[in-house]
Formats: C-alpha cells, structure tokens, sequence
C-alpha cells in the first residue's frame, strides 16, 4: 500500500518513533489507502522549529514572487485534479462528483490568493501635516499553525494555507488523520512549485501530540482551526493563554425558513440538497426546515420524496450520497435517530442502515427526516452532522425567525419565499454569518468573508476573500516627515 509521509523542512519525513497508522476508505473499510506517520510531540516541534527558522526569509521573498508560487502549484494539481477527487472520494467517502468540485475549489484558492499577493504592501494615507507621508505596511504574524478538520480535506486547507503563504508566514499544518493524503499532495505541489525548505510543514498524527503542541508552542504566532465546538473551544483557551491569535470556525445548526409564497417543490429540493449533500457532513448543512403551517404537510411529503429518491453507494460508483467517513461518525448519527424519536418526534424516512450488498461493508445511513419536532428537543438544538433534517412547524414568519434563533449556533441560514419584503427582513432579524436567500445553506464563493455568530466561531477573523489575508497580517503606521 502507498506510503506518505510528514513534510518538514523541505524533506519527506517520518515520524521519530516510526509508527504510523492507516487511512481506510468507508465505503470498503478493507480497503487500505495508505499509512501516514503517527506523529509525535518531538515531529512537531522540529517542524516549528523549521517554519521559525524559514519566516524572516520567506517574509523578504518579494509578495509577488510568493504569488507565483502558490499559482504554479495551482497549476500542477490542476494537472491531476481527476486523480486527486478519486483519493478525496476514497478517504473522505463522498460522492465523487463532489469530491471533484472540492478539488476545484482548492485549485481556484490557490490562483486567488496567488494574485491577491500583487496587493499586498500597505496604503498610501492623506496627512494632515505638510511634508509629511503617512502609510500604513503591512506584514506577516510570523509562525502560524493550521488545524483543519476531514470533511473538506483540500478545500478547507487550502484555504487557511493560502493567504497564509501569500502574506509571508510560515506554516505548520495538522490535516484530519481520516483523510489526511490530500494535503499531502497540496504539499507536494507547492513543494514542487518551488517553496522553499520550511516555509509549509505537514505534521499527521493524534491530536493530543500534534494539535496540542501547536497550541502551546510560544514560536506560534497564531491558530487557525476548523472542527467541533468542543474541540475548538479547548484549542482556542489553550492558543490564547499566551497571546497567539486565535481563529475558530466550529458547529453549525443552520435553518431554512419556509414561507407559504414559495413552491413546495422547490422549497424541498433546496432544502434537501442542503441537508443530504456530503452526506450531511458539513457545518453548514441545513439541519432545521421551519416551515409555515400552511404549506407544512405538503413540504413534509416532497421532502421524503426527496430524500427516498438519492441513491446511496460507494462514491466511486456513481451513487448521489456515500457513507459517513467512519464508524464512530454512523454511530453518532443513528443515535441521535435513536434520540428524535424518543424525544416523541415523527420519523418520517430513513432513520437506518441501507442493506442492499452495495452496503454490506461502508458506514452507510439512509437519509433522514423528521417532522412534528419542536424547538426545545435534542435534535432541533444539537449538531448531527450526518444527513438528518428536523421540519419544524410555526404559524408566521415572526415565529420562524424566533425558531431560527434559538439555538446556540450561528453560522449559516436561508430562507427560501417570494416575498421581497420578508427576504430582507430576514437578512436583518437572523443571527448567522452567512446568509442567503432562495439557495441552500451549503456552498460558498471564495472572495467573500466565512464565518460564524455565536457558538460557531470565534468572532474575531473571517476566512476566506480579503478577510482571510486580514487574520494573518499585522499592520505598522507610517509617520514620514521630510
């Protein structure tokens, strides 16, 4: 089977101890895709060390030089873009179609941020003083460690990796051990593109040696995580004890408002593609339909149509939906089913394993909904992350924003109507970093701001567009008088 290993300092490394671990596909969990190193405390302190020793040399490479690289590695993944959705599909387990859209998008960051690094510099400001220059310059924060979760293993480095690469800093990455190889390749790539020994380390292995190394080391400038709540609030007290920047991007429980102005069909199929798409495991999944009671029964009914219609299957098989990325994972899910209905909700569909063949070995569950579920329940407040959605009736839009906003979380919302008045009304009254209307609660452009509200994130940066350079760049103001 394939052998990867640890990028530290410009060479390809293994652990200390020489342990490593395997990465599985969850459709056929037989199927080994690889051993990575089961790194240490020790591999991640020497690939802080390389990334301290790199930033004073990378921060002098002229900002455009930078861009070049990170384009030419764009380039090149493009050039395997069909093999690398293959492997994402095989360790991640979604569906190959959206395996390679995911690949796409890492390749369209990388010549974002590749041109975006033409920019960088600082601002030519008005003084109110004659002969005087006043400009701001900007610079990088030094050594930054990126903490990035399994459901989106190339998009979701990527894009903390780029705009960290172009501003100047050097970069100690901690991919997912469930899908850690195509971060290797990104690594590979850049590695390739010509970045220099140090300036990008990939270190696999437990968090609690490499994450929690990263946490603490007084050579990290700041942390940039995607993950659970829990987690992250552990890495985030931990990262700030001794000042780092702290960047936290967590759970999500996003609602999609229902009005009676829009056709039901329509309604169902958003909320369907955004609840049942990558298998549900997404923190922006629509988790929550709340629904008006004029159109509630008929929404039910098209949405079960919905969700009994998506074929489940191996992701390299051409099916709409694959498994969960693990055993633990399914049983997080069918738990929760467990919970819905104790809680005295309807299972309308879904709620079990698959047992057709094709499911005989994959961590496979039927998509799932539920109706009559009240907002105060278990599976109306908690984050799932698996493909379970929650129909919520309520009587006025008044109401559904009530319902929307009692939750903990706030990351993503939409709310799909014909009504012009109640779509910017909604834009105002939701509480949710992202926002959209008539569209599904999943997907994002690349040049915007991502972020949540609440327990979704930290609320101090946002990622992605001119906010993601933002986290990683500090600025000087310049008082010149001549």
């Amino acid at each position: 089977m394939p052998a990867f290993d640890n990028y530290c300092n410009g060479q390809w490394t293994d652990s200390e101890t020489g342990e490593r671990f395997d990465v599985h596909n969850p459709a056929d969990p037989t199927d080994v895709i690889g051993t990575l190193p089961q790194s240490t405390a020790a591999d991640t302190k020497r690939a802080i060390d390389a990334a301290a020793k790199a930033q004073p040399g990378w921060e002098k490479t002229p900002a455009p030089e930078r861009g070049s690289i990170l384009r030419r590695a764009a380039s090149l993944l493009d050039e395997q873009a069909d093999e690398l959705a293959e492997i994402l599909s095989r360790e991640e387990g979604k569906a190959l179609p959206e395996a390679s859209g995911e690949v796409a998008r890492a390749i369209d960051i990388l010549y974002y941020y590749g041109e975006k690094a033409n920019d960088l510099g600082g601002e030519i400001k008005s003084s109110s003083s004659q002969d005087t220059r006043l400009e701001t310059k900007t610079e990088p924060l030094g050594t930054v460690g990126l903490i990035t979760p399994w459901n989106y293993p190339i998009a979701i480095p990527t894009w903390k990796l780029a705009p960290a690469l172009a501003t100047g800093n050097t970069v100690v990455l901690k991919p997912a051990s469930q899908a850690p190889i195509v971060a290797i390749k990104v690594a590979k790539c850049l590695d390739e593109a010509g970045l220099p020994g140090g300036v990008l380390n990939v270190i696999t292995g437990p968090g609690s040696e490499v994450g929690q190394t990263l946490s603490t080391s007084e050579d990290i400038d700041a942390i940039s995580f995607t993950g659970s709540t829990s987690v992250g609030q552990m890495v985030g007290e931990t990262a700030a004890t001794d000042g780092k920047r702290v960047q936290l991007e967590m759970g999500g429980k996003n609602p999609t408002v229902v009005m009676p102005s829009m056709d039901v069909d329509t309604a169902a199929k958003i909320v369907s593609e955004g609840a049942f798409g990558v298998t549900g495991q997404a923190c922006t999944a629509t988790s929550r339909a709340i629904v008006h009671e004029d159109v509630y029964e008929e929404f039910v009914d098209e949405l079960v149509a919905h969700a009994d219609n998506i074929g489940i299957g191996p992701a390299l098989d051409g099916y709409d939906m694959g498994p969960h990325v693990s055993q633990d994972e399914l049983d997080g899910t069918l738990e929760y089913i467990d919970v819905g209905q104790s809680e005295g909700a309807t299972l309308e569909t879904g709620g079990s394993v698959p047992q057709e063949d094709r499911h005989e070995s994959g961590y496979y569950i039927e998509p799932t909904v539920f109706s009559n579920v009240s907002s105060g329940m278990r599976i109306a407040q908690e984050e799932i992350f698996g493909p379970v959605v929650a129909v919520l009736p309520v009587s006025s839009y008044d109401e559904a924003v009530t319902v929307a906003n009692d939750t903990e979380f706030g990351l993503s919302a939409s709310i799909v109507t014909e009504d012009l008045r109640e779509a910017h009304q909604f834009v105002d009254d939701i509480e949710a970093g992202v926002v959209k209307v008539n569209e599904k609660t999943t997907g994002l452009e690349l040049h915007v701001p991502f972020g949540g509200m609440k327990a979704s994130s930290s609320e101090t940066y946002r990622e992605q567009g001119d906010a993601g350079l933002d986290f990683f760049t500090t600025s000087k103001t310049v008082y010149l008088n001549y």
